[in-house]
């Protein structure tokens, strides 16, 4: 989550780069797995978008195909136009 190396965790922590890359694949096997995954995750429908995004044509062809945001928000975001090559691109 916090997009740390395995060692950077392993020192915060203080354990071996092993012992975190170990319980790290656990976790992910685990919130991948079916009973977790089918409970907890729900993909928005093909349909599903913000009606302030399909009632604008500034917006909307360009948004119409994507499924969105893990929760399903968007953030507006306005950086400063000097700022804004830094901001193109970005997950």
């Amino acid at each position: 989550v916090t997009g740390l190396s395995i060692r950077h965790v392993g020192e915060r922590f203080q354990r071996s780069n092993e012992t975190v890359s170990r319980y790290f694949r656990k976790i992910l096997f685990i919130f991948s797995s079916s009973p977790f995954y089918s409970t907890f995750v729900w993909l928005p429908a093909a349909d599903d978008v913000q009606r302030k995004i399909m009632g604008n044509s500034r917006f909307y062809p360009y948004f119409k195909d994507a499924i969105g945001a893990i929760d399903g928000s968007h953030i507006r975001a306005a950086p400063a136009v000097e700022d804004c090559p830094a901001y193109r691109n970005r997950k």
